[in-house]
């Protein structure tokens, strides 16, 4: 059996393509779909948090579990060259971001 060549790979950017930051990222899962939606929060005191949501994104569980290990191993490399990321303790029914 011969190796089929790798097909040729074009990424194209639509004409509506944004970049933008974020730093929440929430997930929602039903049984045909994860849901994410990215947005920035703003604390401005000590006890008032906002979240703008700017984009939602569904993507297929098969999706979302490859996200997950490109995730993993960009995290892996990540860290391999730049040390640990620490994450903030989380207190009893706070929000995971």
């Amino acid at each position: 059996m011969t190796q089929q060549p790798a097909p040729k790979i074009q990424l194209i950017n639509t004409a509506d393509y944004r970049e933008n930051y974020a730093n929440s990222v929430q997930v929602r899962v039903n049984l045909w779909d994860f849901f994410l939606l990215f947005g920035r929060v703003n604390q401005t005191a000590p006890d008032s948090v906002s979240i703008q949501n700017f984009q939602g994104i569904y993507v297929s569980p098969q999706q979302a579990k490859a996200l997950l290990n490109v995730l993993q191993q960009n995290v892996t490399q990540y860290e391999s060259a730049f040390g640990e990321i620490r994450l903030e303790p989380q207190t009893p029914g706070g929000i995971i971001q």
